[in-house]
């Protein structure tokens, strides 16, 4: 039996890995891609610890001598979900459409988008999204979850991690 690349047996005991296992005490990590909305960030992390989830917030982690890829590289391949944080940090327009501004992500919160879906799948990467801005073409038809003043955004990325981790959807109440 191999372990893929992104694989949530990487790192652990290869006799757990043989035998199909996860202990009970591994915490799921959880990778938090973001643009500059800092309270946003910081609300999704101490969301996802109130599921049992351990965030995993590239710029807090240590550099080890690596660059900023090795560095995401490294730690892409460890998580076991991907929430990427859409804000309008941005504003862009086509080169035919120079009057037409709209607002965007970041362009490496966009990367990082690419990224964790070629390593993880669809299934395990859920963008989040706040206000009205451009969504990438090459993603439509996917969910994005809006942000709500009432929070509801909470239970529906939940719902999505439910899906591939055993969570307990009454914390996110």
């Amino acid at each position: 039996m191999g372990i893929g690349f992104g694989s949530k047996y990487l790192g652990m005991n290869p006799i757990f890995c043989q035998l199909n296992f996860v202990p009970k005490y591994k915490r799921y990590q959880i990778f938090i891609v973001h643009g500059h909305d800092e309270l946003l960030k910081q609300s999704v992390a101490r969301f996802l610890e109130k599921l049992d989830l351990t965030p995993v917030i590239l710029h807090e982690q240590p550099n080890q001598g690596k660059t900023l890829i090795e560095k995401l590289e490294k730690h892409s391949a460890m998580v076991d979900f991907a929430v990427i944080l859409l804000t309008p940090d941005d504003k862009g327009h086509t080169a035919n459409e120079p009057a037409k501004i709209h607002h965007r992500a970041r362009q490496n919160v966009i990367l990082e988008l690419g990224l964790f879906v070629g390593i993880l799948g669809r299934n395990r990467v859920c963008a989040v999204y706040k206000g009205n801005l451009e969504i990438p073409s090459d993603y439509d038809g996917v969910a994005y979850i809006p942000l709500d003043k009432n929070d509801g955004w909470k239970l529906s990325l939940a719902r999505e991690i439910k899906q591939v981790i055993d969570i307990d959807l009454n914390k996110a109440i």
